[in-house]
């Protein structure tokens, strides 16, 4: 699924190919495939990435994002992907955590932190922490 989702939306998902796409500024269509799939409205999900209105125009008229808004598109798939791992393939649970006041993050939304580095490695983090505590309950489970 999460090899699926990063050719859904038009990027290599790690290595040369990556950082090489990234570098040359990702085309307008991977933001409008990740707005289609994640069905975050374009206007929603270009200001989670700090995005501005008139920037998203000018790109959606070139065709292309600088390497530094390129960079927030990965990191957004990046955690996304992550998400959807968490919950074990359901995009829609994803998404809906994604949206939510997450108590161990400030009860900030995950989506709203997206738009840093620090923000997203946070997330990472809240998300690891959660497979960490979901495989423990699984392994105390099956001792009962």
């Amino acid at each position: 699924t999460n090899n699926t989702l990063w050719d859904k939306v038009g990027i290599p998902s790690r290595g040369l190919a990556l950082q090489s796409a990234i570098s040359k500024g990702l085309s307008y269509d991977v933001f409008v495939q990740m707005a289609r799939l994640t069905r975050i409205n374009k206007k929603a999900l270009a200001a989670c990435l700090s995005i501005a209105p008139a920037t998203l125009y000018r790109r959606a008229k070139t065709g292309q994002f600088t390497p530094d808004e390129s960079d927030k598109l990965y990191r957004f798939t990046n955690v996304l992907v992550a998400a959807i791992t968490l919950f074990e393939g359901n995009q829609d649970e994803a998404i809906t955590w994604l949206l939510s006041d997450i108590k161990g993050l400030g009860e900030k939304k995950p989506l709203d932190m997206l738009s840093t580095s620090a923000g997203c490695d946070a997330v990472i983090e809240m998300i690891g922490q959660l497979e960490r505590k979901k495989r423990l309950i699984v392994k105390t489970s099956d001792c009962s």
